[in-house]
């Protein structure tokens, strides 16, 4: 996230007559001053040199430590500091949520699309929202074909079907309800959409930025997102990472190719029919879309796929055992932890390796082969640039997988 973007709630101001002929990071930087925004003479703010639209860049070398800027707690945009704050308060009870952002977004919503605004400088830097390009604002058609197989398409479909519930049953009946303050023809499901990306993407989590690390003059200040892999990154901010330089990659399969791998060759009604027992002895401990996580250094819910394969790979009297006694007693977390690290997957027995090989194999066959289809990287859309690096990276923890279980 570059440095505009972290001022993710915006500021307040006195009223200022910010000149219209003053373009709009002019208007900010000035309304940065007005309000008290301190930000360190070691950085400036600009749209050349940046990989996005406005970004910080270090006009000196920058010591770990060093303050970058400070908002003041009186400047930041939320329910509490917008106009319509006291209607927010005062029905607060009828926007509850599952999201809990709908007074946030109601306050957004007024703020954004009123002239008078004490954040128009702020908020007039996105004189739209083109510029925010998640997942959610492509086409369902561009989702299924670029990202097939990483598990974003579901993500967003269930985003939207949030939004949309959250908007019909909670939001446009408040609006109504204040024709005075919102208009559903202004105030749209489109616009409610983009502000809810918005805040995905450019919340704060505190109130000053500090450097983590040294940076070098020139270089463009970021701000962190934790450790997150490129999906979540491009789901959630609406952009990658390097595939090979994101140590937090990580890639799902899904528990229903390990059921899939499980009935594989299976001869008789028996056989088959113990399978099923154990598939839905399985579906009571989790979900049937649950999956297990795998990252650079191994499983993530090692314990969750440990307790998938024992019950998989029991004979029929160890499973009958195993029912009558409702369960087993746990191996030491530790040891599970180290057998499904990289270092001990291929001391696993044959029958798991092969499990975990096979699932790997589906998962990877999932994603389908337009990124194979010839065209040079410069090539691509920046979507399908951005889909590539998702990809690549899930393919590559996915083939490492393979290499490891294979017989």
């Amino acid at each position: 996230m570059n440095y505009i973007n972290t001022m993710a709630t915006g500021a307040k101001r006195p009223k200022v007559d910010y000149g219209s002929e003053m373009n709009p990071l002019q208007n900010f930087l000035q309304w940065c001053n007005t309000v008290g925004l301190r930000l360190s003479h070691k950085v400036c703010v600009s749209k050349e040199g940046t990989v996005a639209e406005y970004g910080m860049l270090a006009k000196d070398n920058i010591e770990e430590g060093e303050v970058l800027f400070t908002i003041p707690r009186s400047a930041v945009l939320h329910q509490e500091t917008t106009k319509v704050s006291a209607v927010l308060e005062k029905e607060k009870s009828s926007l509850e949520s599952s999201s809990g952002w709908v007074p946030l977004l109601l306050a957004l919503l007024y703020e954004y699309t009123s002239s008078q605004s004490q954040w128009k400088p702020y908020l007039s830097l996105w004189a739209n929202f083109k510029t925010l390009d998640h997942p959610m604002f492509w086409s369902k058609e561009e989702r299924d074909g670029l990202l097939r197989g990483t598990g974003i398409p579901e993500a967003v479909e269930t985003d939207l079907a949030n939004i949309q519930r959250e908007y019909t049953n909670v939001v446009l009946p408040f609006i109504r309800k204040h024709p005075d303050l919102w208009n559903p023809g202004t105030h749209t499901l489109e616009l409610y959409t983009q502000l809810v990306a918005f805040v995905m993407a450019y919340r704060l989590d505190s109130l000053k930025m500090v450097c983590v690390r040294p940076i070098h003059k020139g270089e463009e200040v970021f701000n962190t997102y934790g450790q997150l892999a490129n999906w979540q990154l491009l789901h959630m901010y609406g952009f990658t990472e390097p595939h090979q330089s994101n140590s937090n990659d990580t890639v799902d399969i899904p528990i229903i190719n390990l059921y899939k791998v499980a009935t594989q060759g299976v001869q008789s009604d028996l056989a088959r029919q113990l399978v099923e027992e154990k598939w839905e002895m399985l579906l009571e401990l989790m979900q049937e879309k649950a999956t297990f996580v795998f990252g650079n250094q191994g499983c993530l819910t090692d314990t969750e796929l440990h307790s998938v394969l024992k019950v998989l790979c029991m004979s029929e009297e160890e499973f009958s055992e195993f029912k009558d006694h409702e369960g087993w007693e746990e191996d030491e977390e530790d040891e599970i932890s180290l057998a499904f690290s990289y270092e001990g997957l291929p001391g696993l027995n044959a029958s798991w390796k092969w499990l975990i090989h096979e699932a790997a194999r589906l998962t990877a066959s999932s994603y389908g082969d337009w990124e194979e289809g010839g065209s040079a990287p410069e090539g691509l859309s920046s979507r399908q640039q951005r889909a590539l690096q998702v990809r690549c990276g899930q393919r590559s923890i996915l083939h490492r997988l393979m290499e490891l279980t294979k017989s």
